[in-house]
């Protein structure tokens, strides 16, 4: 569906808007003061800003105009110093005052730097508060004892008047940290979660290629003395094995360094070489190789699925016949596949006799690994896992995985 462009106001004002967004901080506090300091010198609005002493008004001079500029030009380093501008902005409105020089625009810097005192300011932040109410009360007791008519409520409702900038400013810096935490928190959780999958992955790699190889050589070494050629024959397997365990061991590197960087990219360098459907055969072949005897079969048409169903599918079969070669050498070994509509059907059958100690031991596999991370793995794609002895004997592996169509 078709997005509606903006109103052409809209596209206007998004020009100055994109525009100050890319200027520094430092920057746009400086424009903000200097737009702020034209009004105070512009007759129709110089009048307009904050009054508290009402004292009789005194002629403009030279030192009126230092107070001015006093007031609102420190607003131009207010982010890089909240402390030290809000003092000077707040020390030249209590001497405005004090004076009786006629209200200015200027005072709005006070508000502006408690403000900004209020949501920048770091350390020190009970004292600054501690400080600027003694010196309200001072100023105060000076406007009162040079005769100002206001009473105790006004001074009062001013002060409250004053404190709700600063309580602004700190419920924006609430926030800001309260956000800073939370996406820190989230960056946490992705880095924990990408250390346990690379550590699934490691297992899964390691126990299986670990598993043939130390199979494959124990044959070799049984037929050194009967039938030497054939021992050749396996440590050639045992080799082509730690081959590829080799290039997956560098495939985890390289996802690996690429998730310190950030997580998308780990995954993109996971999706070039991830295992895949596809290669089942393949590891069935090297379990054969193995000496288990294992049968496959695939039924329904295999389409194009996302990576992370995909490598949750191959780890299953990959798992299962690691386990097979571990706790059931020798038991016939039979993985299906069925390629429904709406899934895919994972089933790795382990033949064995009833209460056999095989079924246990792949049980026991824990620490959020083996047959535990396989039922992680696949409960986060919405599938199904089960894994258990059989009552005629032996172990089933079965995973259900919901159809997720690869993205372009």
């Amino acid at each position: 569906m078709a997005i509606p462009h903006a109103p052409f106001g809209l596209r206007f004002l998004r020009v100055p808007y994109d525009w100050w967004r890319q200027r520094d901080p430092f920057a746009q506090d400086f424009l903000v003061a200097l737009a702020l300091t034209v009004p105070a010198f512009v007759p129709n609005s110089s009048r307009i800003g904050g009054q508290i002493g009402d004292l009789p008004q005194q002629p403009q001079n030279a030192l009126t105009l230092v107070l001015v500029l006093a007031q609102i030009l420190p607003a131009a380093a207010r982010r890089r110093w909240p402390a030290s501008t809000l003092a000077v902005a707040a020390v030249a409105f209590a001497v405005h005052q004090a004076l009786g020089f006629p209200t200015t625009f200027a005072s709005l810097g006070l508000y502006l730097t408690l403000y900004t005192a209020g949501a920048h300011q770091v350390r020190h932040r009970r004292e600054a508060v501690l400080a600027l109410s003694g010196g309200y009360a001072v100023l105060a007791l000076v406007l009162n004892s040079l005769g100002s008519p206001r009473a105790f409520l006004d001074y009062l409702a001013f002060y409250l008047f004053l404190a709700a900038f600063w309580l602004g400013g700190r419920t924006v810096r609430k926030h800001r940290t309260q956000e800073a935490d939370r996406r820190r928190l989230a960056a946490e959780v992705a880095r924990a979660t990408e250390r346990a999958r690379i550590a699934r992955e490691l297992h899964d790699v390691v126990t299986h290629h670990v598993t043939a190889m130390v199979i494959q050589a124990d044959a070799a070494q049984f037929l050194l003395a009967s039938a030497p050629e054939r021992a050749g024959e396996s440590m050639t397997h045992v080799s082509d094995t730690g081959r590829r365990a080799l290039t997956d061991l560098r495939h985890l590197l390289g996802v690996l360094e690429a998730t310190g960087e950030t997580a998308s990219a780990g995954r993109t360098v996971e999706g070039d070489r991830s295992p895949t459907l596809g290669e089942v055969g393949d590891l069935v072949e090297q379990t054969r190789r193995s000496g288990q005897p294992v049968a496959f079969t695939e039924q329904g048409e295999r389409r194009a699925q996302s990576l992370e169903v995909e490598l949750a599918a191959y780890r299953v079969v990959q798992e299962a016949l690691t386990n097979a070669v571990k706790y059931a050498a020798g038991q016939r070994t039979h993985v299906r596949l069925r390629h429904a509509g709406e899934h895919t059907e994972i089933t790795v059958t382990t033949g064995g006799t009833p209460g056999a100690p095989t079924a246990e031991g792949a049980l026991r596999e824990g620490g959020g690994r083996g047959l535990g991370g396989l039922h992680a793995r696949v409960t986060m794609l919405d599938g199904r896992f089960e894994a258990g002895p059989r009552p005629e004997g032996g172990f089933e592996v079965r995973a259900t995985l919901p159809f997720q169509p690869r993205q372009a």
